[in-house]
């Protein structure tokens, strides 16, 4: 849960930080194409997330 945690964190900075650039003017602003990359990265991350959590979980199960 601490990878989906660190990605949802980092995305939402990434995001701060656009969307300041476009208060600030034209130059880095945030376009819809961005939005929708970072919609699709932050869910295949925590697709990633959780297929290794499981993954590991299911690992360290196996242990003595």
């Amino acid at each position: 849960m601490e990878t989906l945690w660190m990605t949802a964190c980092y995305v939402v900075a990434v995001a701060r930080r656009r969307l300041g650039a476009l208060a600030g003017g034209d130059r880095g602003a945030l376009s819809l194409e961005w939005i929708v990359i970072a919609g699709i990265v932050f869910a295949a991350a925590v697709a990633a997330g959780l297929i290794f959590n499981n993954a590991i979980s299911a690992e360290t199960a196996k242990l003595p």
